[in-house]
């Protein structure tokens, strides 16, 4: 099943009509005759979807959203209004109220099949943000955004700028968020007003539906404009026009003849929507990052380079090209410390991670994993390229004194190196896998050699066949 639709109803012969067409497409039905028998059926089975009649025995459409918000599932469900003809302002004013959309008896069915399938992708979505913010959340790696940011970008396309350009005032004391106007060839350049749109309005041209439904595959498919919300406000277009539309990424239809006013409502639902939506994403993708970024140094973490170091190790055994693991360890790091400071020693580490990073190629992995130690992953890369570039991070940290802004002086600073070259002929033999961890503990030996022998030096240890 594609998910619980509920029907709130009165009339049998509707009911009965929405549960044959709802049933034909995999849903899963639930009747209601009543506001109270629905409430009671949300509380028992909570739907994923609920289409509700206008004219219910025990109040007015809007006391379902009243009820829906008692029970902490407003914005959480998407309701859909169903009645006889109804004129422009009763339906401006079920939107206002937080219906997602009204649409007219008799339905369209695949229109509000196509409809169905687009309000739930929408919330699914939603709901998925939230679980994995709420996730980060419970792992200590989020924070609450900032509710607050520039206004919105709304992007009206249509082959009639000259007709649509008044729509720029009309919807100012409406909607506030930047507007502007453009021919369809225009509508994903981000140059156009020096930003990438919130949202697209697009006005359907009638005999071009080819081209309208070409763009929304374009904009839905571009990097920058996939997370934008399109709503399309159609010209006496066909319902299955509607309904191929919203399956190809509309996020909503003004039907004709809707006014400026509606038009307002639905963007500004929809730009709600998004708004959280990629707070959401900014959310997580900060909690991600927290989690496997050092935010001392900016550079990756050991949550981030253990299983790094496993998949480079799996690679070379499927492929038999060498890698070479590298430990560093700041020398006397804390005599740095109780000399100059802590401060002064993080501004030591800071530095020394940066020489590390700007002296290995982009595909190498530098992560520091403890208070001053550092694992350098070096794929596809022999013993004496290993042994180079080890030589040549060690020179680069200790000819060079580390500027300490508040310090007259320059602080100087060692690192020591031990390294493992792993490949088919210096003992990583075809079928062994060696685990992160152990190729650490035979890298970490080496680096206790190269303490013992002075420090400020490079000493290699070859993994046993």
């Amino acid at each position: 099943m594609h998910g619980k639709v509920l029907v709130i109803d009165p009339i049998a012969t509707h009911r009965i009509v929405l549960r044959v067409k709802l049933a034909a497409s995999q849903y899963e039905v639930l009747q209601a005759t009543s506001i109270a028998e629905g409430m009671r059926v949300v509380g028992q089975r909570q739907p994923d979807l609920i289409l509700c009649s206008t004219s219910l025995p025990d109040g007015r459409p809007e006391k379902v959203l009243a009820r829906l918000r008692k029970v902490g599932l407003f914005g959480k469900v998407p309701v859909i209004a169903l009645g006889g003809p109804t004129d422009p302002k009763r339906r401006l004013r079920l939107l206002e109220a937080g219906y997602d959309d009204v649409l007219i008896r008799p339905v369209d069915h695949p229109l509000l099949l196509a409809r169905a399938r687009s309000l739930l992708r929408s919330y699914a979505s939603t709901s998925e943000w939230q679980l994995r913010e709420g996730t980060s959340r419970a792992l200590g790696f989020a924070e609450h955004s900032a509710q607050f940011g520039p206004a919105a970008c709304i992007r009206v396309v249509t082959r009639t700028p000259h007709l649509h350009t008044e729509w720029k005032q009309a919807l100012a004391p409406l909607l506030p968020a930047k507007t502007s106007v453009c021919l369809p060839a225009e509508a994903v350049q981000a140059e156009l007003d020096g930003s990438i749109p919130d949202a697209f309005l697009l006005i359907t041209t009638p005999g071009r539906d080819h081209e309208t439904l070409s763009l929304l595959a374009s904009l839905r498919s571009h990097a920058s404009t996939r997370h934008s919300v399109i709503m399309v406000a159609q010209e006496e277009a066909p319902a299955q026009l509607g309904a191929q539309m919203l399956d190809m990424g509309a996020n909503d239809l003004a039907p004709h003849g809707a006014t400026l006013e509606e038009i307002a409502v639905r963007l500004r639902t929809l730009l709600a929507r998004k708004m959280m939506t990629d707070a959401l994403r900014a959310t997580v993708r900060t909690g991600i990052e927290a989690a496997v970024i050092d935010p001392l140094t900016g550079l990756h973490n050991r949550r981030y380079a253990m299983p790094h170091v496993t998949r480079i190790a799996e690679r070379a055994q499927r492929t038999g090209k060498s890698f070479a693991l590298m430990i560093a360890d700041m020398d006397h790091f804390k005599q740095i410390n109780d000399r100059y400071g802590h401060a002064a020693g993080d501004a030591v580490l800071i530095e020394v991670a940066r020489r590390l990073r700007s002296n290995l190629r982009a595909v190498d992995m530098v992560a520091r994993i403890g208070g001053e130690e550092f694992l350098m992953a070096l794929p596809g890369v022999g013993l004496e390229n290993a042994r180079s570039a080890a030589t040549r991070l060690c020179r680069k940290i200790g000819t060079t004194s580390i500027a300490i802004p508040g310090h007259p002086t320059p602080i100087n600073a060692t690192i020591s190196i031990g390294m493992i070259v792993c490949d088919m002929e210096n003992g990583l033999p075809k079928g062994t896998l060696m685990t992160a961890e152990a190729l650490l503990d035979r890298a970490d030996q080496a680096l206790y050699d190269a303490k013992a022998e002075g420090r400020n030096r490079v000493t290699l240890c070859r993994p046993a066949a």
